[in-house]
């Protein structure tokens, strides 16, 4: 019996000491949430109501997209109807913040026409004193260009079937100025059915600035995958595979705009306007094979792969509201969460070691491993697939958790004071009072671990983390009662040395009328026989 007693104390010791001294040497340490390392949050809103399942798709997409750009311990979630990033350790603030609610709705539209800058239209002008009658509005956008306007080979001056270019140098043929009457199309009336009147997208080498293009003939759930690629002639490219039955699609759309433009219109802008020209005589098939050029640079073309490789999100999404927390502000609240913890820890050993004398010695060690392991178990959820932040939320569950660990102690000993009342001697009434004792540590602690559970579950946000660190800390207190505090206090309260000890020993600590009853002796007052 004493054997497996000093084998379940002095595992946890060991366990927790291993634990701790293969998270140092990995380097590891709890990675602290956006209130604390600093960083960005930030709000959206669907344009439009959506559904749930619509918003939870798009929260998945949003985890794929920070995860893809490296940001640790990034959170999305909902909040309401909105949805809600919360980004630690930013950097690159403007970069992050484009990928991610970046809608990345793709259509191959084919080029009907290069179109000129929007002149917006004068206004007549109205009887002197009345005011100005509103400017005509230029009607509907045309579905169609004069022939001589056309992105053909032969207005181009392309010859068919030569080596594809990776760009036009001069162009034949101009802008149709017929369009400059007639603004762009808003990103958000840009319909897959409909024809539209895009600028290309900022910083790319276009033919042209704006185009007029025909209905989309292929969306991007076609692309299985994309990545940035730097080219033998020099420049970045984003290359990209299709499906299965997106590459047989894109053959039929390259098929029906053979020796033609075809533009790639990325969330109402233009990023390509390839000639489709294969260099074989005769065409046949792409092999579900494609790239997407235009001028990128590294970061750009990064960019652009990350959001066709997780697909487009399934609604068009406002930004509310940026917030931008500072580092020294988080290391502020750290310091002040630190403090308090300190503080409130330090108050409880000396309280308990002044009135339970060597077991408070047990509730300081016990508290020391307890820590330990949480240090340990945080930092590695830390850096595991799921990414376990610690903000200031947490760190309040793991304070709070220290009165319900601290409360499973005081059931223990104060069970034991009641056996000492009975006139029992404290070497027959550990094992004893432990068993009634950890049946109310159970109930306790259960309550608790459900209360933790259930505001998991239902919570969002601050409160998600503090219900996930009081849940954490309860079944922690759960095993080191078992596994720790009973086995230490049977061993203690079996060793005459402590428990008869003057000043600290257990019978002080107990309120036991004479050190002889510690170790068997009757009691006089209570006059019940051991």
């Amino acid at each position: 019996m004493k054997r497996s007693l000093v084998v379940s104390a002095v595992g946890v010791v060991v366990v927790v000491l291993g634990a701790l001294g293969a998270t140092f040497a990995a380097g590891w340490s709890p990675r602290l949430g956006l209130d604390l390392a600093g960083g960005l949050s930030v709000v959206y809103r669907p344009a439009h109501p959506v559904s749930s399942n619509v918003l939870n798709e798009a929260i998945t997409i949003m985890n794929d997209r920070v995860n893809g750009l490296g940001v640790s311990g990034a959170t999305v979630g909902r909040q309401g109807t909105d949805i809600v990033a919360q980004l630690p350790s930013v950097t690159n603030t403007q970069r992050v913040i484009s990928t991610l609610g970046t809608t990345a709705q793709l259509y191959f539209r084919p080029v009907l026409c290069f179109a000129p800058p929007y002149t917006p239209p004068t206004p007549p002008k109205g009887a002197k004193g009345a005011k100005p009658p509103a400017p005509a509005s230029p009607g509907p956008l045309p579905t169609s260009c004069p022939a001589q306007y056309q992105t053909t080979a032969a207005n181009l001056g392309v010859k068919p079937n030569a080596s594809a270019p990776g760009g036009f140098s001069s162009n034949p043929i101009g802008p149709d100025p017929a369009l400059a009457s007639y603004p762009s199309t808003s990103p958000k009336a840009d319909n897959a059915s409909a024809t539209v009147l895009l600028p290309a997208a900022p910083g790319t080498t276009q033919q042209a600035q704006r185009y007029l293009l025909g209905p989309s003939q292929l969306g991007g759930a076609a692309i299985s995958s994309a990545s940035a690629q730097f080219t033998t002639a020099g420049q970045w490219v984003v290359a990209y595979t299709l499906t299965s039955s997106g590459s047989a699609k894109w053959d039929a759309v390259a098929q029906k705009n053979f020796h033609q433009m075809v533009a790639i219109d990325l969330d109402g802008k233009v990023e390509s306007a390839p000639f489709i020209q294969p260099t074989q005589s005769t065409f046949t098939s792409f092999g579900g094979q494609g790239q997407i050029s235009g001028g990128f640079t590294q970061s750009t073309a990064k960019q652009l792969a990350l959001v066709l490789q997780y697909g487009a999100l399934p609604v068009r999404l406002d930004r509310l509201t940026t917030q931008t927390v500072s580092p020294s502000l988080g290391k502020s609240s750290l310091r002040a969460g630190l403090l308090a913890g300190i503080a409130g820890l330090a108050l409880v050993m000396l309280y308990m070691l002044f009135y339970y004398r060597a077991l408070g010695a047990v509730v300081i060690a016990g508290l020391a491993l307890t820590g330990g392991l949480l240090w340990a178990l945080v930092s590695a959820l830390g850096h595991s697939s799921l990414s376990l932040t610690l903000d200031l939320a947490g760190v309040t569950g793991v304070i709070v958790s220290i009165g319900i660990t601290v409360d499973s102690y005081v059931v223990y000993f104060e069970r034991l004071k009641d056996e000492a009342r009975a006139g029992r001697s404290i070497r027959t009434s550990v094992d004893k009072s432990f068993r009634g004792a950890f049946r109310t540590v159970l109930a306790a602690d259960a309550v608790s671990f459900i209360g933790a559970f259930v505001l998991w579950w239902l919570a969002i946000g601050a409160v998600k983390g503090f219900a996930f660190f009081l849940g954490l800390s309860t079944l922690l207190d759960v095993f080191m009662t078992f596994f720790f505090t009973r086995p230490l206090v049977i061993m203690l309260g079996r060793n005459r040395t402590v428990t008869e000890a003057r000043v600290l020993g257990m019978a002080s600590g107990l309120a036991m009328n004479s050190p002889s009853q510690a170790n068997g002796a009757p009691s006089v007052t209570a006059g019940v026989a051991p």
